[in-house]
């Protein structure tokens, strides 16, 4: 007896299929245009220089209308310019002793304030150090920087004169102790400041007193440093036109005073927009130091 054929169904499975890999497209980044950069950095300085420029038109423009009147007892500004022509465009001339250009009286005068501004900074930081540092120190300092800093600046000059008998180091004292205060009170309050986190952390990793002092201090209170900086170093440029008008020598504060006893108005006022304009620029000079050393966070 023959067995019945058995029948086999095959039944279809789908196998799935891989899909293709997407190609991978790198995009580069689009370039800016350099003729847009520079549009955009064209339109930013303006934005800081034209206002500044309009008013400074404006105030040259009341200036001249106000002093052409006759009578007036200050000099308009193109009597200024035709008065000062030689000495804006030969700065550099110097015929020996006091007779020289405005080059060599700003040069003196800015040597004088480097030595005493350099030390009115570390004796600063260091005094301020020690004041924010230790209670005790501050219970026994603070009281008489306190004092000491409203002293006028040529409140010193007869002091200093009597001890040093010589007007170089005289004016470059009067530069140190009128600069010196604000750097000092200006770290005190930074070291204080220190957030205690950072002191807990330094505790936690044993950090020795120098290593806690570069590491820890100084960059914590780098900001409140560098504002006394910028406050002193104005002091600096104050201080040393008033002291040089009674030490004598060559400086602008000198030239300033001979220019007045000769009754050269015009030079006068042209040493004083020197002066402006260089103590802006020192100003500038610490603000932009301070804003490196402290990655952004010191005042503009």
């Amino acid at each position: 007896m023959s067995m019945p054929a058995m029948k086999t169904e095959i039944t279809p499975v789908a196998i799935p299929q891989t899909p293709s890999a997407a190609p991978v497209v790198s995009i580069a980044p689009k370039r800016v245009p350099r003729a847009e950069t520079y549009a955009k950095m064209a339109k930013e300085a303006a934005v800081r220089v034209v206002p500044p420029l309009i008013v400074v038109a404006l105030l040259l423009v009341v200036w001249e209308l106000i002093c052409r009147r006759a009578g007036s007892s200050l000099p308009p500004p193109s009597k200024v310019f035709k008065d000062t022509k030689e000495l804006i465009l030969d700065p550099f001339f110097d015929h020996g002793g006091i007779d020289k250009g405005l080059f060599w009286h700003l040069s003196a005068s800015l040597q004088r304030v480097a030595y005493g501004y350099s030390l009115a900074a570390i004796a600063g930081i260091a005094l301020g150090t020690l004041v924010g540092q230790s209670v005790w120190a501050m219970r026994g300092l603070d009281p008489l920087f306190q004092v000491l800093r409203t002293i006028p600046p040529l409140a010193w000059l007869p002091l200093s004169l009597a001890a040093f008998r010589d007007g170089q180091p005289s004016a470059i004292f009067v530069i140190f102790i009128t600069s010196v205060w604000p750097i000092i009170i200006n770290t005190a309050v930074g070291i204080r400041n220190i957030p205690q986190d950072y002191r807990n952390v330094a505790a936690v990793v044993q950090l020795n007193p120098l290593e806690f002092f570069t590491k820890i201090m100084i960059p914590a209170a780098a900001p409140y440093i560098f504002t006394g900086l910028r406050i002193g170093i104005g002091l600096s440029w104050l201080a040393i036109v008033a002291a040089e008008m009674l030490i004598g020598g060559v400086g602008i504060g000198f030239f300033i005073w001979d220019a007045w006893n000769s009754s050269h108005i015009s030079e006068i006022i042209l040493a004083l927009f020197y002066v402006g304009i260089i103590g802006f620029l020192l100003d500038r000079l610490i603000a932009g130091l301070g804003k490196v050393v402290t990655r952004g966070t010191a005042a503009n």
